[in-house]
């Protein structure tokens, strides 16, 4: 449980540099998703969930 907390802190601390740092970077792509077909974000939400699944896999075990 405590490394799920951790890993929770670190993307708040990524997300939130992003913000900080670039805020109207941001807004321009938080933006241009509305512009993106639903199937493209699905597809690039399920590739970055294998991907992050054969991470944590790899350093679990």
């Amino acid at each position: 449980m405590n490394e799920l907390i951790i890993a929770f802190g670190l993307f708040l601390f990524i997300e939130g540099g992003l913000y900080a740092l670039f805020p109207s970077k941001m807004k321009y792509i938080i933006l241009k998703l509305n512009s993106i077909e639903n199937n493209q974000i699905r597809i690039c939400g399920l590739f970055f969930f294998i991907i992050g699944f054969i991470i944590i896999w790899h350093f679990k075990t």
